[in-house]
């Protein structure tokens, strides 16, 4: 499996949780900072978009591959910007060859059922 440069045509911005107190009233505060960007292959899993029934309430979600140069720092905790989208990882990071790339399942954030 090798990644050619000319695959790689998307900007992704990838986005690690900072957990901090906030000084005045000691409450906890959550933020996201920006920890790479890197040139990455995304495609839509499915053709348009899918919509399925969770709780009597239908939910559109875009699932997409993200395919990157290896990187040791990816979790599944992370988010990821794209074309002005921001994803939430739900699979992944799995190993493409010999640490030659990444491949990751992402679909577009929703606080439904979810911590900050």
């Amino acid at each position: 499996m090798t990644l050619t440069a000319s695959l790689l045509s998307s900007r992704v911005t990838i986005l690690t949780r900072v957990d901090a107190q906030e000084s005045v009233y000691g409450t906890d505060t959550v933020t996201w900072t920006a920890l790479a960007t890197v040139w990455a292959e995304v495609q839509d899993v499915l053709p348009s978009r899918a919509e399925r029934l969770a709780d009597s309430i239908i939910i559109a979600n875009r699932p997409c591959r993200v395919r990157m140069r290896w990187r040791s720092d990816i979790t599944s905790t992370m988010r990821l910007q794209v074309d002005g989208r921001t994803l939430q990882i739900i699979a992944g990071p799995a190993e493409l060859g010999r640490r030659e790339g990444l491949e990751l399942v992402a679909e577009d954030l929703t606080t439904e059922g979810q911590e900050p």
